[in-house]
């Protein structure tokens, strides 16, 4: 584990409608799911307020490439919002690539036995989870923090 920050993470899986919210022990062994937010003007505050409750060091947003890794209306729409909960939060805000995680929550939840209409409450948080442990597990592996910085500037 050298290089490894210790610190609080969250996790965040932007989606349209919903923001799934996912935090991390302070070393980095578990992601565990935390809340999942309305995709409203209120989001941003929520998940800033709920990184000041769990003491976290770091927010870590999902960032929705294409498996060419090439840019999508997703990706746009999470470059927006991490870079307006970097401009409203002090702490660092970072974009990682979160390819797949929705479609591996999904499989997860699918294998316990939920069903896509009985899991939509949910996925959002199982996603967010999905990315924050690949990210963990990046730096982890590296020594380098995962993904790339958001500047702490107005959108």
């Amino acid at each position: 584990m050298s290089g490894f920050r210790r610190g609080v993470r969250l996790g965040i899986d932007v989606g349209r409608a919903r923001v799934g919210v996912a935090r991390c022990d302070p070393d980095g062994l578990l992601a565990t799911p935390i809340e999942t937010v309305p995709r409203d003007d209120a989001a941003v505050a929520r998940i800033t307020a709920l990184a000041e409750e769990y003491s976290a060091t770091e927010i870590w947003v999902g960032l929705p490439t294409n498996l060419r890794g090439e840019d999508t209306a997703s990706t746009t729409d999470a470059r927006g919002f991490a870079a307006e909960l970097a401009a409203r939060s002090a702490l660092p805000v970072r974009l990682v690539d979160e390819r797949l995680s929705t479609v591996s929550a999904h499989a997860v939840l699918r294998n316990a036995g939920k069903g896509q209409r009985s899991s939509r409450s949910i996925v959002d948080q199982v996603a967010a989870v999905v990315l924050l442990q690949h990210a963990l597990d990046v730096e982890k592996s590296t020594g380098r923090p995962p993904g790339t910085p958001v500047p702490q500037e107005s959108p």
